[in-house]
């Protein structure tokens, strides 16, 4: 099966190896599988798989990953499906504000 790819090389997703306990949260949370976990530390694998959801950093209890939820786009996706907020996206990547 192939992944979703979203626009290459912008998501802001940030691992901080050093601070990384090895739990494996990221992995199991990450809906598109950008994390593996070997030898006792997360890897980002596949970043540009990344939909910026935010729910890795949540989830991360040594807190070692930092993402800026939206900046790939994901959160216009979504307020444009459920119809939140106006306008739908509010990013730079796409047109419609206007």
């Amino acid at each position: 099966m192939r992944k979703q790819r979203y626009i290459r090389n912008v998501a802001t997703l940030k691992l901080e190896v050093d601070k990384c306990s090895g739990c494996g949260m990221c992995a199991t949370v990450c809906p598109h599988r950008v994390f593996e976990v070997a030898d006792g530390k997360a890897a980002i694998v596949d970043r540009d798989a990344c939909m910026e959801c935010g729910a890795c950093s949540l989830n991360c209890p040594a807190e070692a990953i930092t993402v800026k939820p939206g900046v790939g786009c994901a959160v216009a996706v979504f307020r444009a499906i459920f119809g939140r907020g106006k306008g739908g996206c509010d990013c730079n990547c796409c047109n419609t504000n206007e």
